[in-house]
């Protein structure tokens, strides 16, 4: 399973680099160095220049415009190793790891990583080697993370599972056969513990916790549904759908203190996704806007689309490039 994917991600590649481009909205992409792969989220810092991601092998770039990238953080001690340097798709995970969701608590600088088959890590303000919170809870491996956000009120840390019956390099399996076994976890630096809030999940892929912190929403990839976790409030601790209306959704980011948020959404078929695009939607669920990147892209996985000062930065789970797309007044 683990080749087959490797050779759908050479075919995205190949489909990526010979996508056409259109010039009508200034778009920009900024290739991975090396043979890494797959930019698949964004975090900002507080000095709000250039940005960080998560790419095949392990490692957390920073990307500054000046410089380009340069190295911050690893997963693992052999992410810097040649062997995951050379690592593209799901080769190598369990050695180099897979960061997938990113996000930093802006009080602390730290950045907290949703690694897909390695767990929950924390990387100080200063970079290097990431720390690991948690692999597994009450003795179960986590298998499969995914998505991560950090409530901008309290620092407690949200992320999900894709799956907790299949692996990332499984992936295929997991949307064909409709697992629903995903689950959304919270993490409470203060007291150290990771609970479970939410199970039966189907293809649990992102999730973003509103500007106020009342509620979290859940994306579920396999079932184009997004849903609404209540953390505050008189539904505290209950959850109901929010949208049907985004097509198999993966990150879903908020836009600062609007209460809107972006959602990276494809239409998978039989043969692979197509049409990627960004779809933007309020605190009830209904789309104000839809932005097609299938020219910028190809058909392919988008994997987050992430606003930041004017601009959409959108990742993939295996391309070669960041995209950055200046937003129209």
């Amino acid at each position: 399973m683990t080749s087959f994917l490797s050779v759908i991600s050479l075919l995205l590649i190949l489909s990526l680099s010979s996508a056409v481009f259109s010039n009508a909205t200034p778009f920009q992409k900024i290739p991975v160095p090396g043979k890494r792969s797959g930019p698949e989220a964004f975090a900002f810092d507080s000095t709000g220049k250039g940005f960080y991601t998560g790419v095949s092998g392990g490692k957390i770039l920073k990307y500054l415009p000046q410089k380009g990238y340069v190295d911050f953080g690893y997963i693992t001690e052999s992410s810097k190793s040649q062997s995951c340097d050379g690592a593209l798709g799901t080769a190598n995970i369990g050695k180099c790891g897979r960061p997938a969701g990113i996000a930093f608590n802006d009080k602390t600088g730290e950045l907290y990583v949703a690694d897909a088959p390695l767990g929950l890590h924390v990387i100080s303000r200063g970079g290097g080697l990431a720390k690991k919170i948690a692999d597994n809870i009450d003795g179960k491996p986590f298998l499969f993370l995914d998505g991560l956000d950090v409530d901008p009120t309290t620092g407690v840390v949200y992320f999900t599972s894709f799956s907790s019956k299949f692996s990332p390099g499984d992936v295929l399996k997991a949307v064909a056969s409709k697992d629903a076994t995903g689950k959304l976890f919270k993490y409470d630096p203060s007291k150290k513990v990771v609970t479970v809030l939410m199970e039966g999940l189907s293809g649990s892929a992102g999730c973003a916790v509103s500007s106020d912190g009342s509620f979290v929403l859940v994306s579920q990839f396999t079932k184009s549904n997004i849903k609404r976790y209540w953390i505050k409030g008189p539904k505290a601790g209950s959850s109901e759908d929010f949208t049907n209306s985004v097509s198999n959704p993966d990150n879903i980011k908020r836009i600062g203190s609007s209460g809107n948020f972006w959602v990276a959404s494809v239409v998978n078929t039989a043969t692979g996704p197509t049409n990627p695009s960004a779809v933007k939607v309020n605190s009830d669920g209904k789309v104000l806007h839809t932005i097609s990147v299938k020219d910028k892209f190809g058909d392919t996985l988008v994997s987050e689309v992430n606003e930041f000062k004017g601009q959409l930065y959108v990742g993939t789970l295996f391309g070669p490039f960041a995209g950055i797309l200046k937003l129209k007044k």
